[in-house]
């Protein structure tokens, strides 16, 4: 009768219990159900024609695959908002003959976010990530395999700042 008693209690306690980690490392309280992602308009000197659109639906992605959140348009449990601010190419590598021999694409995105039931985790913060490329390349061959690249590692930095505390 003490074993039933004692499995009893220890199966009580464990279901009274909610931790709500997901196979990715995110930590989102049971009380956050949803995320919304605005439009992130591109403001760098540099326009890319569809780095905007592309950011916005890998970070709405990243939540989507890696969380139980449900995506809503607007007014989410989870709010993200920002824009590009910074989009350029710079030589890195110099040759002998004073050409560059690697090229950089350098991309910054300004991030808020607001946690509507837990404030105290809101931020703002700037997100930079770059790839470099062979300069004998034309931009225009590598750039979208590129921006794929960097928007990866831009939003798995944002996604783990919001919800992974480490």
């Amino acid at each position: 009768m003490k074993k039933f008693l004692v499995l009893a209690v220890l199966a009580l306690a464990v279901t009274a219990c909610k931790v709500s980690y997901t196979a990715s490392g995110a930590d989102i309280e049971p009380d956050v159900k949803t995320i919304s992602v605005e439009y992130f308009p591109n403001y760098a000197p540099l326009v890319q024609p569809n780095l905007s659109q592309n950011f916005t639906e890998a970070l709405k992605d990243i939540f989507i695959t890696r969380t139980n959140l449900s995506l809503v348009s607007r007014e989410g449990d989870l709010q993200f908002s920002g824009s590009i601010t910074g989009y350029s190419v710079t030589p890195i590598a110099a040759q002998a003959n004073e050409t560059a021999a690697q090229s950089r694409l350098t991309i910054t995105v300004k991030v808020i976010f607001k946690n509507i039931k837990h404030p105290e985790k809101d931020f703002e913060q700037s997100f930079t990530r770059f790839a470099d490329f062979d300069s004998s390349e034309a931009l225009s061959s590598v750039e979208d395999a590129l921006i794929e690249t960097i928007n990866a590692e831009l939003t798995e930095n944002i996604f783990n700042r919001a919800v992974v505390n480490w």
